[in-house]
């Protein structure tokens, strides 16, 4: 080895380039074999440098995203025909409708596969390097009750209050009191028109006016939420039971 490789890393160390210390007698091996210009091989370094720090924000980007466990569209059983085929589900990857700031509505009984495709689609956004993050309703209320309380919630207010794309999973499952229903209205109204969202549900939007038992806050809701919206009605047994593991 090198008498070099050690001195670089520790170089590469304290100037915070872990892609090129942690790579480099690979590279240096590499260069050995194939010899390349000296311009090449600079590039082919802070290439490295580049690739490893993506690595680390994706990962950094996908814990804060909170995705549930499936999420991967790639691995989504297109036989199941639950109301989305499989032409509007590639076009919908495309991520098209993100750029104008459209949402969706995944609507539908419990089990037809919401959760996963929402899931799936801020997993595409991340990816495509989008701040997109997945949350349950009770996730919101809970964040907007204790923002300006304590310096977590707060923190987390401004991450979703920037972010271009939020799932809120479950949304209207259970009823709003009043404060929560105007807290999670002024939510709304601050990021409707830069912000996409997917929201899923298992109630109709008539059904919403009850859930948060003030007429006039639904329906202002829904007009902020549906105003350019893509509105998806899925059905059929339930995809987590037809794609149910066996121990077996």
């Amino acid at each position: 080895m090198s008498q070099f490789i050690p001195l670089i890393k520790r170089q590469a160390t304290r100037l915070r380039l872990s892609g090129i210390g942690g790579n480099i007698t690979r590279l240096l091996d590499e260069a050995e074999q194939n010899s390349p210009s000296y311009d090449e091989f600079l590039y082919n370094l802070f290439t490295e440098e580049i690739k490893g720090r993506e690595a680390r924000q994706l990962t950094v980007k996908l814990k804060l995203a909170k995705l549930p466990l499936s999420h991967d569209l790639d691995n989504y059983d297109h036989r199941f025909n639950a109301g989305l085929s499989t032409t509007q589900m590639n076009q919908l990857r495309e991520l098209n409708w993100l750029d104008q700031c459209y949402n969706i509505m995944f609507s539908g009984p419990s089990g037809t596969g919401k959760t996963f495709i929402s899931a799936g689609f801020c997993y595409d956004a991340i990816r495509r390097g989008y701040k997109a993050y997945f949350r349950g309703m009770n996730d919101i209320l809970y964040c907007l009750r204790l923002k300006d309380h304590t310096p977590s919630a707060a923190k987390e207010y401004k991450r979703l209050t920037e972010a271009h794309l939020i799932v809120i999973d479950d949304i209207m499952t259970l009823p709003l009191g009043r404060e929560e229903g105007n807290q999670f209205f002024v939510f709304i109204n601050q990021i409707y028109e830069t912000t996409s969202i997917i929201i899923t549900t298992n109630k109709s939007p008539a059904e919403w006016a009850r859930s948060v038992d003030d007429e006039t806050l639904a329906t202002a809701l829904l007009d902020r939420l549906l105003f350019k919206c893509q509105l998806i009605q899925l059905h059929g047994k339930g995809y987590r039971m037809q794609n149910r593991q066996t121990i077996f």
